[in-house]
């Protein structure tokens, strides 16, 4: 594995604005968003909402991609991604969730997950998972994905390219009449085959008019989910998978996930729909 130095927190930019005609989500401004007590089941004009939102959010983490290289800043990274999106009629939906600071996360190398975009300069051989959610007639669309930053060592391309395929068969696993857990089930077994670690307490979730609805979806194979899939459900699949240990630390910011023994992490996310055979990706560019 590459033998770079380990992150340490940068400068913070300015909060970005977003014009005022875009529509926020309730929690902005609040610490907290109000608990969801609708249904997992969403209504046909809900995923097609959702439709929209899910790709404004792939685009927007696409186009922020490109300029992944050696050199750039994960905010220019942000600067990127919130333009795309507020030019497109969304709210970034993490930015003010919950007091977050940005328009999206960027996690780089032992990140698991929510680092914050700030001064840290990009080095050949990172890897660099962007979280992009975006918010639009009021709904969301979260999706993710790991980058490779210039020329990255054959250990940490492989993790990268592992995961996107746990992602893969975890959505192919998705039929409605199965509990939650095949989900993980079939990510943790695909991910013992290569003696990686499976984050456990960062999962999948529930997504529609509210950003986590409070359906869990987790990674590992949980006696616990035991919640039937049904048509119409809409959920995130986001699996964390590691070089060691699953298990984590937490910067001081109260939002950057750090791997425990600092080793490598790669994730990949989708929005789903539920459909009658199987799940429908809803953030594809």
């Amino acid at each position: 594995m590459s033998g770079q130095s380990l992150l340490v927190p940068g400068e913070l930019s300015p909060v970005r604005s977003v014009p005022g005609n875009i529509r926020r989500p309730e929690y902005v401004g609040k610490p907290a968003p109000t608990p969801y007590t609708g249904p997992e089941v969403q209504s046909a004009e809900t995923i097609e909402a959702m439709r929209i939102a899910g790709r404004i959010a792939a685009q927007a983490m696409e186009a922020a991609a490109k300029l992944i290289a050696p050199g750039v800043t994960t905010d220019e990274l942000d600067r990127v991604a919130h333009e795309y999106m507020c030019d497109h009629g969304a709210y970034p939906s993490t930015l003010g969730y919950r007091g977050f600071p940005k328009s999206l996360c960027s996690s780089v190398n032992e990140v698991i997950c929510h680092g914050i975009p700030d001064s840290t300069v990009l080095r050949d051989g990172d890897i660099v998972n962007l979280d992009v959610t975006a918010y639009i007639g009021g709904v969301h669309g979260d999706n993710n994905a790991t980058y490779l930053c210039g020329d990255v060592d054959e250990e940490s391309r492989l993790l990268v390219e592992r995961t996107r395929e746990a992602l893969n068969r975890a959505v192919k696993a998705v039929k409605p009449g199965r509990q939650i857990n095949v989900i993980g089930r079939v990510i943790e077994s695909y991910a013992k085959r290569f003696g990686y670690g499976v984050v456990r307490d960062f999962t999948g979730h529930g997504i529609n008019s509210s950003f986590h609805s409070g359906l869990i979806i987790p990674h590992y194979d949980s006696p616990h989910a035991t919640t039937v899939i049904e048509p119409g459900m809409t959920f995130t699949i986001e699996p964390m998978l590691t070089l060691g240990t699953h298990e984590y630390d937490m910067w001081a910011d109260g939002w950057t996930v750090v791997t425990k023994d600092r080793k490598r992490t790669a994730q990949f996310e989708h929005t789903l729909v539920v459909t009658d055979t199987g799940a429908e990706i809803l953030t594809l560019p």
